[in-house]
């Protein structure tokens, strides 16, 4: 019975294969239309040169194909990487050019904490080894800031706690950028308010902060994830501004904590850190203004007292200047003796300088100078005469040079006018030869010419016995039934033309053509069928 049930081979429907695909595809897709799949990611292969993601989801025992395409994955918060275990979400379609089913994944998470904070942990390690959380990076807070920018949420509890604190301890004028604190764009509303304030210009309309403090209550996990985004923990890195990281409670931890340069456990923490309390200040500075006080007393007693005991052990002034004096007076016996001598001495070295001046007198060097001249006056003399001798015949050697030279060019002119001479005769004598033989060659070459175009013109053609005939219009007739009865011809020979005109009513082919009157000047010809 089962056997008769079943159709025979013969009856089945015949599938092609994209009919079958289709079908298949149709099938599974409307039956897990929607999913959520558990799996570590394998063969991962970062974006291809379309911008599209390729890897594979497995456990223990199976494996499924997964695509995620190139505008869904700039919008992922989680990025996939080999070995993660992730939980996705998206469609169940089949892709016919393999015969073989995947996954196109609209959204991506890691799959538990471990997986989440996996992914942290590998994060960090590859911030730190770029430098970002290095110790010689940080920056020192300033101890009383003119200024403080809060990044949090304007409608949470943290801001208000921040203000209340500062209240408090010292009041200082605060900048606050609203931001989101958790959701998808919470990361990139941190990152933009830091940048933001380290754009303000210091003597702008908003003043700079001296200090940014980054904010946020507690919260699970995932609620803190912005936080721990590389976008906010590069931004924290790069603040030329002091940066304080409050985020969540004493036991939470973010990524922004290590490259921010001050973390503290909550944001009350944070406004603690950030200023000073006034009253301690104040009372810390009247201290420090008694104790200077007190010491400027005791130095300036001192120093009295040292003022005293030095003017008692100074001498009385006749003991001062008893020494002095007696040195006056040795000086002044001294001075009389001291100053004859100095008049002897120059007046000897002036003696010494009359006489080296007689010595060097001006007319003596004078009359030394026109001795040497008189001796110069006929070596002077000498040298002309030879000078103007060699000058002479030196000149005449160059004109006997010149007329030589002269001699030479002149004949070498007209040997040079002889030979250019019979060059151009030469040259004249060929050209004319070879004009001739292109003239001749030019005129047999037209004369064959011309015989050629006699010999294949139309009146060759009709010396040959043929005949040109035309209609009343002139043109050609070039067949039987173009000639019709009584229709008036003109027919060209080779010696003349003659009118004909066409006779009897058959087609051609049917009896002989009838043959045409001639007729000459237009009226009717006695001569003979020309047919």
């Amino acid at each position: 019975m089962e056997r008769e049930s079943q159709p025979a081979p013969g009856n089945a429907p015949e599938w092609t294969v994209s009919d079958l695909s289709g079908a298949l595809k149709r099938t599974i897709e409307d039956a897990f239309g929607f999913v959520r799949v558990r799996g570590e990611i394998s063969g991962y292969r970062g974006p291809v040169a379309s911008g599209h993601v390729y890897f594979s989801l497995k456990d223990t025992n199976a494996k499924i194909d997964a695509v995620i395409w190139k505008g869904v994955f700039g919008r992922l918060k989680t990025r996939p990487q080999e070995g993660l275990e992730v939980i996705a979400t998206g469609k169940i379609t089949t892709f016919a050019g393999k015969s073989s089913y995947q996954i196109v994944i609209d959204s991506l998470e890691p799959a538990g904490v471990g997986a989440l904070m996996a992914l942290l942990e590998e994060r960090r390690k590859r911030l730190a080894a770029e430098g970002l959380f290095a110790e010689e990076r940080k920056q020192l807070i300033p101890y009383l800031p003119s200024v403080i920018g809060v990044v949090t949420s304007p409608t949470g509890a943290v801001i208000r706690d921040i203000l209340h604190r500062l209240e408090d301890r010292f009041p200082r004028r605060v900048l606050v950028w609203p931001v989101r604190v958790q959701g998808e764009t919470s990361a990139a509303e941190v990152a933009n308010a830091i940048t933001g304030f380290n754009a303000l210009a210091p003597d702008g309309r908003i003043p700079r902060p001296d200090v940014i403090i980054v904010a946020r209550g507690g919260g699970s996990l995932e609620d803190l994830m912005s936080f721990n985004e590389e976008i906010v923990v590069r931004a924290a890195a790069a603040s030329d501004i002091p940066l304080v990281s409050a985020v969540g409670h004493e036991t939470d931890t973010t990524l922004i904590d290590f490259a921010a340069d001050l973390r503290c456990p909550t944001p009350t923490g944070a406004a603690e850190k950030v200023v000073p309390v006034r009253a301690e200040l104040m009372g810390f500075v009247a201290d420090l203004a008694r104790r200077h006080a007190g010491a400027m007393l005791r130095l300036s007693d001192r120093r009295r007292n040292d003022l005293r005991a030095l003017a008692r052990a100074l001498p009385g002034p006749e003991a001062v200047l008893s020494g002095p004096r007696q040195r006056l007076d040795l000086a002044a016996a001294r001075l009389a003796p001291a100053l004859a001598r100095n008049a002897r001495a120059h007046e000897l070295a002036l003696q010494n300088l009359s006489r080296r001046l007689e010595t060097r007198s001006p007319r003596v060097a004078l009359a030394t100078l026109r001795e040497k001249l008189r001796g110069f006056s006929p070596r002077l003399a000498a040298a002309r005469d030879n000078a103007v001798g060699k000058e002479r015949t030196r000149i005449a050697h160059s004109r006997e040079r010149l007329a030589t030279l002269e001699t030479r060019a002149r004949n070498a002119f007209g040997q040079s006018l002889v030979q250019r001479r019979d060059r151009a005769t030469a040259l004249s004598q060929r050209a004319e030869r070879a004009f001739g033989q292109g003239v001749h060659r030019r005129a047999d070459r037209v004369g064959s010419l011309w015989a050629l175009i006699r010999s294949l013109g139309p009146e060759a053609v009709l010396a040959r016995g043929y005949a040109l005939i035309r209609d009343e219009a002139g043109a050609l007739v070039r067949s039987v039934g173009e000639a019709q009865p009584g229709r008036g011809l003109s027919v060209q020979l080779a010696d003349g033309r003659f009118d004909v005109t066409v006779s009897g009513g058959e087609p051609a082919g049917a009896r002989p053509a009838p043959r045409p009157t001639a007729r000459r000047g237009g009226g009717p010809s006695t001569q003979g069928d020309l047919f």
